[in-house]
């Protein structure tokens, strides 16, 4: 969700172009799906752009249609399911990936649900403000909105990538407050959190893999580092 067809315009690019770079840094294959991210969420801001024209001359400026459906299985199935797994992905110690795995598995559950509300009701958008609302109709949405956050930060939390684990912290302050300015019906910053977090994605998958990377920047425990061995 963004201010105008035109910023997703502008923000799709920006996340286009860490996901290139993100692309560019990979160097095994169980980093792909986490490479991958930024490229999803790049056509998720230009899929917003015909949603927005959609919307354009429409009164009220409400609609149903194949690019507000995309767009909110993209948000609401795919994104749960995809981010906890393409971060355990990257994970090297064992120990940390079993404990993802529940977030992992939550993150699946979530998506189920919101597939069946999209399936069952077609999704409204409708412009609040300087902002798109996409409303699947989901009863009890909100428990189900904080178990999406707890799915997808969740796993970051439990890294053993500094790096992650300090954008993990930020992530549940970010979605956290959000969330907030959404339900005072502000300006979505959305768009702006995902070239945020395809920019670090990019940033952290170059970093790992420069000669002479510093130890600190993963906090494993040497029981951890003897369990990835064996």
């Amino acid at each position: 969700m963004c201010f105008s067809a035109e910023v997703d315009i502008v923000t799709g690019v920006v996340v286009a172009a860490a996901g290139v770079d993100a692309l560019r840094h990979v160097r095994q294959p169980r980093e792909l799906a986490l490479a991958g991210l930024p490229a999803l969420l790049a056509a998720h801001q230009f899929t917003e752009v015909f949603v927005w024209s959609d919307l354009q001359d429409l009164t009220p400026r409400s609609t149903t249609s194949a690019a507000v459906t995309l767009y909110a299985f993209v948000a609401f199935v795919v994104l749960p399911a995809y981010v906890p797994w393409a971060v355990r992905a990257v994970e090297p110690v064992y120990e940390r990936r079993r404990l993802m795995l529940p977030f992992a598995a939550l993150g699946v559950l979530v998506a189920l649900v919101y597939a069946v509300a999209i399936v069952r009701r077609p999704v409204v958008a409708t412009v609040l403000g300087n902002k798109i609302d996409y409303e699947t109709g989901l009863e009890l949405g909100g428990a189900v909105a904080a178990l999406y956050i707890l799915a997808a930060c969740g796993p970051l939390l439990a890294s053993s990538h500094r790096r992650i684990v300090v954008f993990g912290v930020w992530n549940v302050v970010a979605v956290i407050a959000l969330v907030l300015l959404a339900q005072e019906g502000l300006t979505s910053l959305w768009c702006a959190w995902a070239a945020l977090t395809s920019i670090l994605i990019a940033r952290h998958l170059r970093v790992s893999h420069e000669p002479g990377a510093p130890a600190h920047e993963t906090r494993v425990t040497a029981s951890e580092a003897a369990s990835a061995r064996s």
